[in-house]
């Protein structure tokens, strides 16, 4: 083992890499927040943020050890060697660039957060928090972590697995690890945890679509770090995966927008936050492989075809309910295979044959029965222990007010949390005016009225669609 020499440049670079995607969580809880009803998105949120919570300590215990641990049969690392984080700086998985081990860690630890606060959005509005609380626990050390170990750390799906002898597998920054991982396992937990009630028959659609986009927004400033960071030092090698995330995600963007015009006569602004997301996911795994013209074609494609999936849900019946499937899946696979044909080394569409092209394909494969089976075995057993639902009558009521008593929202005077208290009435007349009618405080100063106001209203004319 070399010994480690500190690059202070390469450090500041990933630091900065890692607060940006930490950013990226509260990012997407707006992002989420926004497209689900108003009586639901503090509960939206909390899941994200509670994400970040869980899989930091996870993390920090075991995941990065089972991520980057010395390797155990091509499929994990040694949970024990890194325990709570303890490591040398000559360990660093970023040694090379001088990037100090803790540092490393941390920017890793980002990934696994935002991966895991992805899953949320297909079971929005009706689990219990407790229980999507220990699925993320459990999840970021069963599936996410030994599946970063298989593509990033030496195990079956990386430069030193078996694919390799066809063609070296190529995923830059997470198109498997992350999004067809989180878009597997959202698809797995959408199937066993149910549609949410109402679905296919009452509108679903988006409260608040400026708080949607602010999230893109922030989804976008913070994939930077995403995929510029995952350089590991600040070099051409990252400036060109900045191009191509900025390119690529417009590109995408305008995909989607064109399938809207063509299909719905209408350009959204939630299609044109979807198709930002769309393109993100799919250049992900990418940036550092292809050009910038051929980003632009990729991200055209990944606009497309998610544009084209989201709508898929209503016709199979399952409720992913804010398109993780849709997007994340979808658009991890079209980056991931997307590789194949327009890498600058090696595509098929490039001049390079089709080997790397059957390596993409086979990895995805891998990938996606990976997580769904692991993913469908912690699900089923936390169905039939702590259970996913909550009560129907929560579910119809809003699970912002029956699950944590809070509302998002103080519409009409409503109370937005059970915290606060009716002001009871002073008994003494303002200043120079005459004496007023007494008017007392409510007989149940404890009561919540938003959880009277927050009711659900009389259901609309049924609509088919979830939240498009």
């Amino acid at each position: 083992m070399e010994p480690f020499t500190l690059d202070t440049g390469a450090t500041a670079w990933i630091l900065t890499s890692a607060a940006l995607v930490l950013l990226m969580t509260p990012g997407l809880a707006l992002f989420y927040g926004g497209m689900v009803r108003a009586r639901t998105v503090l509960n939206m949120m909390l899941m994200s943020f509670t994400a970040i919570a869980v899989v930091a300590v996870a993390w920090t215990v075991a995941g990065y050890s089972i991520a980057f641990g010395t390797d155990i049969g091509g499929l994990f690392g040694n949970p024990l060697e890194h325990l709570g984080l303890v490591g040398t700086d000559e360990q660093s998985i970023l040694a090379d660039s001088g990037v100090p081990f803790l540092v490393a860690a941390g920017f890793q630890m980002t990934f696994a957060i935002i991966a895991t606060a992805l899953v949320s959005g297909a079971i929005a509005d009706r689990v219990k928090l407790g229980t999507w609380m220990l699925f993320a626990a459990v999840w970021v050390l069963v599936v996410y972590a030994p599946l970063a170990h298989m593509v990033w750390g030496g195990g079956l799906l990386s430069g030193d697995g078996p694919f390799a002898a066809i063609a070296e597998p190529v995923d830059f920054a997470g198109g498997t690890v992350v999004h067809i991982n989180a878009g597997v396992a959202g698809l797995v937990l959408a199937i066993i945890v149910g549609a949410r009630k109402g679905f296919g028959t009452v509108p679903m659609k988006p409260h608040n679509l400026p708080l949607v986009m602010l999230g893109a927004a922030l989804l976008w400033f913070g994939w930077f770090g995403f995929n510029g960071g995952s350089a590991g030092t600040a070099d051409a090698t990252a400036g060109l995966a900045w191009v191509n995330t900025t390119v690529a995600t417009a590109g995408a963007m305008l995909g989607w927008a064109l399938i809207e015009k063509i299909r719905d006569r209408h350009v959204t602004s939630l299609g044109a936050a979807s198709g930002v997301v769309a393109g993100l996911v799919a250049i992900t795994p990418a940036a550092a492989a292809l050009s910038p013209l051929t980003s632009i074609v990729l991200g055209l494609a990944a606009g497309a075809a998610c544009a084209l999936a989201v709508g898929l849900k209503n016709r199979v019946g399952i409720d992913d309910s804010l398109d993780v499937v849709g997007v994340h899946l979808v658009g991890g696979l079209v980056g991931t295979v997307g590789i194949g044909f327009l890498a600058a080394d090696g595509g098929l569409l490039t001049g390079g044959g089709a080997r790397l092209l059957l390596v993409q394909v086979l990895v995805a494969l891998a990938a996606m029965l990976f997580s769904g089976v692991l993913t469908a075995v912690i699900a089923l057993a936390l169905k039939h222990t702590l259970g996913w639902r909550i009560p129907e009558a929560d579910e119809q009521a809003g699970i912002d007010i029956a699950q944590h008593a809070e509302a998002g929202y103080d519409l009409a005077g409503a109370l937005a949390s059970r915290r606060e208290r009716p002001i009871a009435p002073s008994p003494f007349p303002p200043s120079g005016a005459g004496p007023e009618p007494h008017n007392p405080a409510p007989a149940h100063p404890g009561e919540d009225a938003a959880a009277v106001t927050t009711a659900p209203a009389t259901t609309a004319p049924a609509t088919p669609g979830g939240t498009r």
